[in-house]
Order: C-alpha cells, then structure tokens, then sequence
C-alpha cells in the first residue's frame, strides 16, 4: 500500500502570519544549516550549542573505556511506514503510528493498533531502556559524499540512523527529544558492494513509490537488528540532533563497521525528490548536515587499542574497520 502524506509540522505566528518552519529548512543556500538557527529561535541551538552532531571521528582522540558493555537491540522482525519527508527517507515502526501521527494519510481511516512487539534497546553506554522509534537514511549525490558522520575526514556514501527514545522516563518520542537522556541514535556507515544488506535492501525497496515528498509505502517485515554490522565494537560520544531544532539530548553510538548497499539501491535513492508531484524540486541528495566542532568531548570505544598495555599514546590504527576511498 502506498498513499500521500501529509506533513504536519509545528507552526508559529505573528502579526498575523502563520509559518510552517519544517517547509522552511534546507541543507543547502540561505535556508541550509548555516541558516538554521536564524531561521526559527526555537532552533538557536543550532547555531549556538556546543554539543552538536554529526562530528568527525579522530581516531588519535579515541578513548578506551573498559566499562562499556555490548549493545543489544532486540531482533524481531517489525512493520511499519517509508515515507519521503522532503529532508530524507524515514522508516517508522508501526507501533508508533498514533493517530495523530497518521493524520493525512490517504487510505488510513482510523487508529492502527500495534501489530509487533517493541524494539528494545540496551547495554552499550545506556543507563536506561530505549525503544526504537524510526530510521533515517542520509546518501550524496555521489559515493565519495553522504554520510553525516566522518572517520579521519572521509564521508560514506550513505549513513543509516536509528533512533530510540528513553520508554523508562518518556511515553513517547516527542516528548523525549529535548529532554535529558532522551534519545539514541545508533550509527552505521554505509559502503558500496555488489552484494548489499539484506534489511537495507527491504528498506530501500519502495524508493519508486515515494518519490515525491509526502509520499508513504508499507514495508515488508524486516529486522532492525538487521541493519547494524557483525561487530561489538561502537564509538560513543553526546551529542545532538542532525535535523532543526538540534536538541542535545541524544546518546551516539556509532558503529565500527559498515554495511553495505548495492549501486542499484544506491541510484533509487538518487532519484528521490525534495517536492511534492506538483512541484518536485531539486533532487533529495546530498542530505547531511556539515561535521560539528567537537568542544572538548570525549569520544569512548569498547575498541581496546591498546591491547593491554598502558601506552602513552595509543594509536587504534591496525583496529580500525573503516578504511578511506582514495577517489
């Protein structure tokens, strides 16, 4: 089933006018990230914080932190919506689709109830249970460009982002956003191959139908556990939101290894628009937000590149997954 949604973002008004600031943000020109924080003063953190994201990971500045725990996220299959929101490709998780979320929604009449279990997250560096509540694809309009984070200054074609909101403090994920220990985000580079990701290749398989923003499609069930590499080993730091109004209120966690996305995906993906079927608009690629500062933050792995030795300045090179394109 596919349909057109309709986008329904907070609106703010004076002498009379009525803006819909979620149409008014771009990642590029006068309304692109530089811009963000002008644009609304709800968004000044965008402009003014200094717990920003996306960052770029130093591998001199990486610190090993023995307490960290592995990462578990159940591994259930689950259903849900794609929906093209003019800024990048979501996935959200069936659970989530509220009523009031589904306003708009052509050929959706009433509220849907949860058909699958929730997606838990744990361990890692989290104190507290999160639950998944949507997935985010970022990709460049070629391979050398895309991803919003970086390893030693080299991008990724594409970055996938799950996020969860802390279901031990917070009902639900809008209320958790700007709240302390409100969300994580998990982090995965993703890489080009012939053979992709199997829950990537579900992911990206209703790119004809959602074309144009606004527009939605069901997805076969998959596994968000699916998406994320076989490896233990994570990059954690705080951080914020990539997308306005950049709370920092987000656990990062970022992955030690990629997975994987065929050209064919990849392409369908490129063909994506940031307009409705009316008035398309340029083409939704190249939607990352540019590396942040990192002001003195900490970046922890569960990586022990030192393997057991106290040195002076330990080096994770030869432990490194991620490895830079030449181009």
């Amino acid at each position: 089933m596919s349909g057109s949604m309709c986008i329904v973002y907070g609106t703010s008004s004076g002498l009379g006018v009525s803006w819909d600031w979620g149409s008014w943000w771009t990642y590029d020109g006068i309304s692109g990230p530089n811009y963000w924080g002008l644009i609304n003063p709800d968004w000044s953190m965008c402009s003014h914080g200094r717990r920003q994201s996306p960052i770029n990971l130093e591998p001199s500045l990486l610190l090993y932190d023995p307490n960290l725990r592995p990462l578990h996220i159940d591994n259930h299959s689950v259903v849900g919506i794609v929906n093209n929101t003019g800024h990048s490709v979501v996935f959200t998780l069936e659970e989530e689709q509220e009523e009031d979320d589904l306003n708009g929604v052509s050929g959706v009449q009433e509220k849907r109830k949860p058909t699958t279990r929730p997606v838990n997250v744990t361990g890692g560096p989290l104190s507290y249970r999160y639950k998944i509540y949507q997935v985010q694809l970022h990709f460049g309009s070629q391979d050398r460009m895309g991803s919003e984070h970086t390893v030693n200054r080299t991008q990724f074609p594409a970055e996938v982002q799950i996020y969860g909101f802390n279901s031990q403090l917070y009902s639900n994920y809008s209320e958790a956003q700007d709240k302390t220990h409100g969300v994580v985000a998990i982090s995965v580079m993703i890489q080009v191959s012939t053979q992709g990701n199997e829950a990537l290749k579900i992911l990206t398989s209703a790119m004809d139908k959602i074309r144009y923003a606004g527009s939605w499609s069901e997805l076969t069930p998959f596994s968000i556990a699916g998406l994320l590499p076989s490896t233990d080993n994570y990059i954690t730091y705080e951080g914020s939101l990539t997308q306005p109004p950049c709370h920092e209120t987000v656990n990062w966690i970022l992955m030690n290894k990629p997975i994987y996305i065929e050209k064919q995906q990849l392409h369908s993906l490129r063909k994506l628009h940031q307009g409705n079927i009316q008035k398309p608009k340029a083409r939704m690629v190249n939607n990352f937000r540019p590396t942040q500062q990192l002001h003195h933050r900490t970046l922890r792995t569960n990586i022990d590149f030192t393997n057991g030795q106290n040195l002076n300045c330990p080096s994770m090179a030869q432990q490194v997954v991620y490895t830079a394109n030449n181009w």
